[in-house]
């Protein structure tokens, strides 16, 4: 990846995408100017968890497809492997385990493997060594042409030490100075969900990690104990046209919801590639405009406020009913997922412990 871009990667827990969204995204993607789809969900099993067993047949060739599908429509498509509890046995049984794992993620012919260390125990003194034996064993077997990985601290927020225990001493810098160069590193932005990334803060962990990092935005992420209470529409704001100068690039998580997160997505391609300089307010009606019909597209802009500020945990029974009798009235996507959302079906994952 030598020229910036800017993608999606599917890495939040809870409720997951549905293949028929994930397919229908590759034209989106597309229109938009997206340069990459990372496959990677937190609920994916045989990406985390189980990551040492296959995928069964029918979700394999369901993987395989949505490859192909990615790839006629222009788009790069990648894959997220997170081997949960690796740095804790890494074993040379489990570097045959692994050396077979990535065998079978190369049958996809994916463009891009990202190697997830996120969310994971960092109890281990020697935790940048072993992760980096680790990405060496996956490299020295991947037929993927471009690499990302992603530190087990990849924010400066102190939530992660809470969490997943204090990161070891120069982890980071140990981290970056042993991966090649031309490996790519997440980073989320001086918090885990970042209000404003600055070129400042860019600067900063560029010179930690020895490289300019690929930004994961968890801006609009609504997966966690808190963030499942809202539905995130706002349009970018806090990032500028700037960071494209200082970035390898640019990866969004985006809300569980697939049809109502194109509404934040489609300003991200405004800020990057749009003429005349950004403009959020601009950037968030032009987007809102893709929604029909009309009466709903009234009906978002008249809630919006409500949905993101206020919150479901803060509605009465009556407001909820009031809202549902409204949005249930539509035959439309983005209409189901808001009441979806009201009825309480993105229900907070415990499984995501930073949120």
């Amino acid at each position: 990846m030598t020229e910036f871009f800017y993608g999606v990667i599917e890495g939040f827990y809870g409720r997951q995408w549905s293949w028929q969204a994930r397919a229908d995204y590759a034209r989106f993607f597309s229109e938009q100017g997206f340069g990459c789809y990372i496959y990677a969900p937190k609920g994916d099993a045989y990406l985390r968890k189980d990551w040492d067993k296959p995928w069964p047949e029918e979700e394999f060739t369901r993987l395989l497809d949505l490859s192909v599908t990615y790839k006629k429509a222009g788009v790069r498509f990648g894959l997220g492997l997170s081997p949960l509890g690796l740095c804790e046995d890494y074993s040379k049984q489990q570097r045959h385990l692994l050396k077979a794992r990535v065998e079978q993620i190369n049958a996809l012919k994916v463009d891009t493997l990202c190697i997830l260390f996120d969310d994971m125990p960092g109890v281990n003194p020697a935790l940048a060594q072993c992760q980096l034996a680790i990405v060496d064993d996956i490299l020295a077997v991947s037929d993927a042409p471009e690499h990302i990985a992603c530190p087990t601290y990849y924010s400066f927020d102190p939530v992660l030490e809470q969490v997943f225990g204090q990161m070891p001493a120069n982890y980071l810098s140990d981290f970056g100075a042993g991966l090649p160069r031309q490996l790519g590193v997440f980073w989320t932005g001086n918090q885990v969900i970042s209000t404003a990334i600055t070129v400042a803060d860019i600067d900063r962990v560029t010179a930690l990690i020895g490289r300019p990092p690929v930004l994961w935005d968890n801006y609009p992420a609504n997966d966690g104990r808190k963030t499942a209470n809202y539905l995130n529409l706002r349009p970018y704001a806090g990032r500028s046209e700037a960071l494209k100068g200082c970035l390898k690039g640019h990866c969004v998580n985006p809300m569980n919801q697939p049809e109502l997160s194109k509404l934040v997505l489609m300003t991200l391609a405004d800020l990057y590639g749009g003429a005349g300089g950004y403009d959020s307010d601009r950037a968030g009606a032009l987007a809102l405009q893709s929604i029909s019909p009309e009466q709903l597209r009234i009906a978002l802009s008249r809630d919006m406020t409500r949905f993101q500020d206020q919150g479901l945990a803060a509605m009465d029974k009556q407001q909820i009913k009031t809202l549902l009798d409204c949005y249930n009235g539509f035959d439309q996507p983005a209409a189901r997922e808001v009441a979806a959302w009201l009825r309480g079906e993105y229900r907070f994952d415990p499984d995501c412990l930073t949120g």
